[in-house]
């Protein structure tokens, strides 16, 4: 039987992988233009950091780890997020005794066992931005905007802002206190009972339809915030409002992290069904301390890069797939003596920063002249014998069907010259 990849798990394959370089690309460049510099950190990490870090009340730590023990014994996990990681990077190298914020990007794969759906995978990949060690709200706006601006560059219309305020340590305990109150007054199981007296929050996040119907009358985080957090929320909103960003206040938002304080903000497409978020992040001012860190207020965000691809296949912004071009010449050598010339010449043809390809395989002229139609490209290069011996080849427009003979010598600044048009 032939190997299949994992359960909840995909190939990407051209021309969609490329699409999702170029997401990747797009979403990054409005950080890459605020000053941000990329950071990688390791695919696994010591368990510890999750379960500090993300929480041990949310689902992603208690059921959604990939965690294993390595053949020195130690706990390690497949990194299911990417803030964490990049936290305790900051601190381990010290870049917080540097100038503030630090401003970082990155982008990689996460893992989480998951149950397996269409927008929900066991694998994805994110893109992400960070900005750590300043309390101030312009900072979350402009995460905020850049975001939107990423998406903005990809012609996406669909995406909408959702954004709330959890409060900070100074007005969250009485609202965790008030929503406790309410939730033990609800008919819940026991696993979610254990989880309103760790986070009350994270019951407010429980999709399931039976629990969302007892929460209607749930008290609101925005109607238990001190002055100094209704201030600062207010200010990011206005903040938005100015830079001509369109949001939704959304009261129930909380997200799925414990780290989260004050700012929350989620990006949701309503073309991809139940898995509508296609990005979020917010404020998480104490997860440093929780890593053994000092104070260091941060905010940030990750958007996925698949469920993006599917926003934009939503929204048809793609095309046709069988029009998309691999390269832009196509070399058609017919012979032993011209596929050794075709080969050099291709070479050149890229080394002059053209993107060309050629007929493998001592294909006839037919199967290679199908082979120069289906890869996309402008022209396709023939050399025959005859060519050859004129030291000419063939140079055929495969829009127009027009060809004509070029000289071997003038082949490259030709093409060059019109395809940089």
């Amino acid at each position: 039987m032939t190997l299949q990849a994992p359960k909840g798990t995909f190939d990407w394959l051209p021309p969609r992988s490329e699409r999702a370089l170029a997401v990747r690309e797009a979403l990054t460049e409005p950080a890459r233009r605020a000053g941000y510099g990329y950071i990688e950190t390791p695919v696994f990490e010591d368990t510890a950091l999750f379960v500090r870090g993300v929480g041990e009340s949310t689902d992603i730590v208690s059921k959604e780890m990939y965690t294993f023990e390595d053949k020195g014994g130690r706990s390690i996990t497949l990194r299911p997020e990417g803030t964490a990681s990049v936290v305790r990077a900051v601190l381990q190298h010290g870049l917080h005794n540097g100038q503030l914020p630090v401003k970082l990007w990155y982008s990689g794969s996460q893992f989480r066992y998951e149950r397996a759906q269409k927008g929900r995978y066991r694998h994805f990949w994110q893109v992400g931005a960070e900005a750590l060690g300043s309390e101030d709200p312009a900072l979350d706006a402009e995460l905020i905007l850049l975001a939107v601006d990423g998406y903005a560059a990809l012609g996406l219309t669909g995406v909408r802002l959702l954004i709330n305020t959890l409060g900070d340590k100074e007005c969250r305990p009485v609202y965790r206190a008030a929503l406790q109150d309410f939730l033990r007054g609800l008919d819940l199981d026991e696993p979610t009972r254990q989880r309103i007296e760790i986070n009350p929050l994270r019951v407010l996040d429980d999709k399931r339809p039976e629990v969302q119907a007892q929460l209607a009358g749930a008290p609101l985080v925005v109607d238990h915030l001190c002055e100094a957090c209704k201030a600062y929320h207010e200010e990011v909103r206005s903040l938005l409002t100015a830079s001509g960003v369109a949001y939704t206040d959304d009261p129930r938002l909380v997200r799925g992290l414990d780290y989260y304080t004050r700012t929350t903000f989620e990006f949701v497409h309503d073309g991809l069904g139940s898995q509508s978020a296609v990005g979020g992040g917010g404020r998480y001012d104490g997860l440093s301390e929780m890593l053994g860190g000092p104070a260091l207020p941060s905010v940030g965000w990750a958007l996925g890069v698949d469920r993006t691809v599917m926003a934009m296949e939503a929204e048809g912004l793609f095309g046709d797939e069988s029009a998309e071009a691999r390269v832009r010449v196509y070399g058609v050598p017919l012979g032993t003596e011209a596929r050794r010339r075709m080969f050099l010449l291709v070479t050149e043809l890229r080394r002059a920063g053209l993107s060309a390809d050629m007929s493998f395989g001592g294909k006839g002229v037919k199967g290679a002249m199908k082979g120069a139609g289906r890869s996309g490209a402008d022209y396709a290069v023939i050399l025959g014998d005859r060519d050859i011996a004129e030291g000419t080849a063939q140079v055929k427009d495969l829009a127009d069907g027009d060809q004509s003979a070029v000289p071997l010598a003038e082949i490259v600044t030709m093409l060059k010259e019109r395809l940089d048009k």
